[in-house]
């Protein structure tokens, strides 16, 4: 009776080591397929908010399309060109590139 206690002691401690295993295996897999990716990409955006400069082609975090006019680094904003005269100013941070550009050619 004893030999049959003690055995499945051992295979309960057994599975227990393998769920944490998984548990420890699927946070992983989670880091490399999710979390990962989406930080090179913010990093990415980072970077071309940096290196803005006046002409660059860019989509607003609302969705609209225009040119960079101007700069302003002391207030962190954005003067872009929507159309002929009309010119709107928005925070550097809810610009981003401008991917039709590039999808042209």
């Amino acid at each position: 009776m004893t030999t049959i206690f003690l055995s499945a002691q051992a295979a309960a401690g057994g599975s227990m080591m393998s769920f944490w295993v998984m548990i420890i295996l699927m946070f992983v897999i989670m880091y490399f397929f999710m979390i990962r990716p989406q930080q090179k990409k913010q990093k990415e955006i980072q970077k071309f908010q940096n290196e803005l400069a006046e002409g660059t082609q860019v989509v607003t975090g609302g969705g609209i399309y225009g040119t960079v006019k101007s700069i302003d680094l002391a207030k962190n904003t954005v003067d872009v060109r929507i159309a002929r005269d009309v010119v709107i100013t928005v925070d550097r941070s809810y610009v981003f590139k401008d991917m039709s550009s590039q999808l042209q050619k």
